[in-house]
């Protein structure tokens, strides 16, 4: 296979050491106030916010530039309600039980339930799968590398990007996934990585009293 072209690297915004700790100072100043969000608002979204934000996500970079990332918006309320009812079936399996204790005790703190009415209160749904491989214009299999980790980047990048434009989201990660291949159209060669609730705070929201690990506690330097 050749190798790709080159081009110039895009130039990066010209700043001084003491700007460009600002910038990153003010970055993660602003990301500390992002939460998990269970109460949304069903105040409407502009498609075209999320559109910028997922080619946001879609700059993630990812092994051997595969990227196996696929992205499906919903703001279809007939479509959210079937999501809702296929996700709360499994929910209830799951807290009744396919989860092990120890996890159901590490939810305990966080007040979880099967209900999951925020997947039809909030505007927007977006279901995020990764290929496990593709295949080449003759039909066969190709090969992804490191899909998980790539799709994870990708995902993080989302999460921040929405939280830059104003939005709320919550990570929804039913057990098992499949049904969202069926709903959501997408190819058994896709596996569903989880489904991200996009969305204002409900006026009233009110979130845990959580405690972040200060830096030293997750970072070291050598």
């Amino acid at each position: 296979m050749k190798p790709y072209p080159t081009i110039a690297l895009p130039p990066m915004p010209a700043r001084t050491d003491a700007e460009r700790i600002a910038a990153a100072r003010d970055f993660a100043d602003r990301l500390s106030r992002r939460r998990t969000v269970r109460d949304f608002a069903a105040t409407p979204v502009p498609r075209e916010l999320i559109e910028h934000c997922l080619r946001a996500a879609g700059t993630a970079p990812s092994g051997a530039n595969q990227q196996p990332w696929r992205f499906v918006a919903v703001q279809d309320p007939a479509l959210k309600r079937r999501i809702r009812d296929a996700a709360e079936a499994e929910e209830r399996a799951f807290y009744a039980h396919r989860a092990p204790g120890e996890w159901l005790e590490a939810l305990a703190p966080l007040g979880t339930d099967a209900d999951k009415p925020f997947l039809e209160t909030a505007p927007w749904l977006i279901g995020i799968f990764y290929e496990r491989f593709a295949f080449d214009d003759a039909g066969n299999k190709v090969k992804r590398y490191y899909p998980h980790e790539s799709v994870g980047i990708a995902t993080g990048l989302l999460i921040a990007a929405l939280h830059e434009a104003g939005l709320a989201t919550l990570t929804h990660t039913p057990s098992p996934m499949g049904f969202l291949n069926a709903l959501l159209g997408r190819p058994k060669h896709e596996m569903a990585y989880l489904l991200l609730v996009v969305g204002h705070p409900a006026a009233d929201c009110r979130v845990p009293d959580l405690r972040r690990l200060a830096l030293d506690e997750y970072a070291g330097f050598l």
